[in-house]
């Protein structure tokens, strides 16, 4: 049996050794290096799409691996690929990197430099592993890429944009459509969510950063249903405690609604720390709400740079909504898709604050009427972006109308260290 081996690795020297070396292995079919984790996980899930079969059997991780850290990757793509086998390459072989690197999911590690026979050895063992996943699977397409549900993040421009309003109506619609819907607030200083729907509630998302392993039980707790149905999983009220969710921490608190909900709807708000870079990154949508004016689009522009020299997201991964539009309006869709460079939304939120205000001075915003433009032009763009679609087993309509260690956990602080302090 053939052994498809997909490399990787960062440094080029490295990724050249690694895969001459496994181009030696015998039955091996090592596929072209990819250099970071973001192209790693995209490949993956590419192969995915088309089926179980296309997957390779063996992902080589190489210690030095970016932007996320190879444990932090390890365990991403056991999660979400668990028909592939993961071994990590690395100079340290002590005990407590083996002890954390199986328990991040993989399947063996080999030591550099590297040898012949033991790359061998763990090699065949993954892929021996990763077959024997795949006759148990039998090729179902739903169990590879793990728990599915879809990630969107909500990022403002700036602030005032409207993106906890636009993260609150894709969320009610996904729910409408008879999905299971999780809404977090990710904007861990400012975080309006439980204001905009009349939510009082203890727990937040910091109380899940401690947590190693986030069982069913414990974000039961941290999680309040919501009159809609939605589950909240809400920002602290202390603002200083935002600075307890790492990019770690969030990382692992949204894997874990992943694994529960059809659709999680992250508001990252208009500020980036390092748990909102984490969750953006890892998103299947990321969302950057803009309106149509120079100071926000400009914002707008800053923002898509950022995010490319943190190695977050590309610009053409992203897509713009434009908030506030109307006809009159100098700057139109088609000119922010061209300064940004992102894709931007086809549809357009309508200037009609007036339907809003009332809702948003009672903290009543799922209350809504239909009849509001702005609601309809909400929905329509979570249709766009695939939120209402027919889940796989549609839960009952509620209401009565009916996407790793980053050198340890350093919260917000990560970003300055990724960029050397700028």
């Amino acid at each position: 049996m053939t052994t498809r081996i997909l490399p990787a690795v960062g440094d080029p020297d490295a990724a050249r050794s690694v895969t001459t070396l496994a181009g030696q292995l015998p039955d091996a079919e090592p596929a072209p290096p990819v250099p970071d984790s973001t192209q790693l996980l995209d490949t993956l899930a590419r192969l995915a799409a088309d089926s179980l079969d296309a997957l390779p059997e063996v992902v080589l991780v190489h210690e030095r691996i970016g932007p996320v850290p190879a444990l932090e990757l390890v365990r991403e793509v056991a999660l979400r690929f668990p028909a592939v086998g993961v071994v990590l390459i690395t100079a340290d072989a002590g005990p407590a990197l083996l002890s954390a690197a199986m328990d991040a999911g993989a399947r063996g590690l080999v030591t550099l430099p590297l040898g012949y026979e033991e790359l061998a050895s763990r090699v065949q063992a993954a892929a021996q592993w990763s077959a024997g996943v795949r006759r148990h699977l039998g090729g179902g397409a739903e169990a590879v890429t793990g728990p599915g549900g879809t990630v969107v993040t909500v990022s403002g421009a700036k602030g005032g944009v409207g993106t906890t309003v636009t993260a609150v109506h894709l969320a009610l619609a996904a729910r409408a459509a008879g999905r299971t819907v999780a809404l977090v607030d990710m904007d861990l200083q400012s975080g309006d969510v439980a204001s905009y729907l009349d939510v009082q509630f203890r727990r937040s998302v910091a109380d899940l950063a401690a947590i190693a392993d986030i069982s069913p039980r414990v974000l039961q707790d941290a999680v309040f249903v919501h009159e809609t149905g939605l589950s909240l999983l809400l920002a602290p009220a202390e603002g200083e405690r935002g600075e307890e969710v790492t990019d770690r921490a969030a990382r692992q608190v949204v894997s874990a609604l992943r694994g529960r909900h059809e659709v999680v709807v992250v508001d990252c708000g208009s500020q980036l720390t390092g748990a909102g870079a984490a969750t953006v990154e890892m998103a299947d949508t990321a969302l950057l709400v803009t309106t149509p004016d120079v100071v926000a689009v400009r914002s707008a522009k800053r923002t898509v740079r950022m995010w490319e020299r943190l190695q977050v997201r590309k610009a053409e991964e992203t897509v713009t909504l434009v908030n506030r539009h109307h006809r009159s309006a100098e700057i139109q869709a088609p000119l922010v898709q061209k300064i940004t460079g992102t894709r931007t939304a086809a549809v357009t939120v309508p200037a009609q604050f007036k339907e809003l205000q009332a809702v948003v001075d009672a903290g009543r915003l799922h209350e809504l009427d239909a009849r509001s433009t702005v609601k309809q032009a909400l929905w329509s763009l979570a249709a766009e972006l695939g939120l209402t679609g027919a889940p796989a087993s549609a839960a009952p309509a509620p209401g009565p109308g009916r996407q790793l260690t980053r050198a340890g956990d350093r919260g917000s602080l990560g970003l300055r260290r990724r960029t050397g302090g700028r």
